[in-house]
């Protein structure tokens, strides 16, 4: 298969991760268990080949997972996870990020030195499923940006993780618990009426973020133009999760990229980020005073 940026492939996996656990919370605790776990996860996330494509070094994602321990009670840990994730823009050194998200709800089992073992169809442990339920989604996020729907596939092996987690006792997997947990995540990329917010996915990076290195006016317009979509989902339901996140994951970005530029297209975009995220509707004031 072709590389989305036209180069040769070679094997390589897909992600390259910075694992903290941090333990600052239960600092009397034997930190042995602590270390074979940051072990055992960045084995799991970077060494383990989670599609059939073939990235080049460069294509990787890069990312950080940083787990807030909270307590540990024998093997039972309970934290929350903290998962940033970003993917390199084209002909740059400049790596934007796609999803930036904390679970609050991470509670799992954990034993010194256990394989952490993993079946898409069928529910292990809460720590791998959780875990590879982020991977997935990820990989969803990163396709999406750069063919439209192209995460479909991941986000399909994502909802098959939700659905085999249903009947597990550890929450963040169903539809009541939260609404803000693993599943509403899920069930925002796979819902048609939220499609609009793909369209951005894929049109801000791959016709915008992509294109500003060569053809920077050329760029800037697709990035502008692909902001309505977001508008018209936050027009029809303000709560989606993901826009939320997404929120989130973005703002400092997009002050950047309209630090610079035509008022009026500074003006054009403070007003959507003013609506779509308005309790940060000040901090976008910035962009039209020249403060990024």
């Amino acid at each position: 298969m072709c590389t989305f940026f036209g180069m040769k492939s070679v094997k390589a996996q897909e992600f390259n991760f910075d694992v903290t656990i941090s333990t600052a919370q239960v600092a009397g605790t034997d930190q042995r268990a602590f270390e074979s776990l940051k072990e055992a996860i960045i084995n799991f996330m970077n060494n383990r080949v989670w599609t059939n494509v073939k990235f080049n070094p460069e294509e990787r994602l890069e990312g950080a997972i940083v787990v807030n321990v909270k307590s540990k009670n024998d093997n039972v840990i309970e934290a929350e996870l903290n998962i940033a994730v970003r993917r390199p823009t084209y002909k740059t050194n400049y790596n934007t990020p796609i999803f930036n998200y904390v679970d609050d709800d991470f509670t799992f089992e954990y034993v010194e030195s256990q394989p952490l073992d993993f079946n898409e169809n069928s529910y292990m442990s809460n720590l791998t499923s959780t875990l590879a339920f982020y991977a997935y989604y990820s990989l969803g996020l990163y396709f999406d940006t750069f063919g439209l729907y192209g995460g479909d596939n991941f986000y399909k092996v994502a909802d098959q993780i939700v659905v085999s987690a249903q009947g597990a006792s550890e929450s963040g997997w169903k539809a009541f618990d939260d609404k803000r947990n693993r599943y509403w995540l899920c069930e925002n990329m796979t819902n048609a009426a939220y499609k609009p917010i793909r369209q951005f996915m894929y049109e801000y990076h791959r016709l915008g973020l992509d294109v500003m290195s060569t053809k920077t006016d050329e760029g800037k317009a697709a990035i502008t133009k692909s902001l309505e979509y977001l508008k018209q989902v936050y027009s029809e339901k303000p709560n989606v999760l993901f826009m939320q996140v997404l929120n989130d994951t973005k703002r400092s970005e997009w002050k950047s990229v309209y630090s610079e530029g035509s008022q009026q297209d500074k003006t054009k975009a403070v007003n959507i980020f003013r609506e779509i995220d308005p309790s940060h509707a000040s901090e976008y004031e910035e962009i039209l005073t020249n403060r990024k």
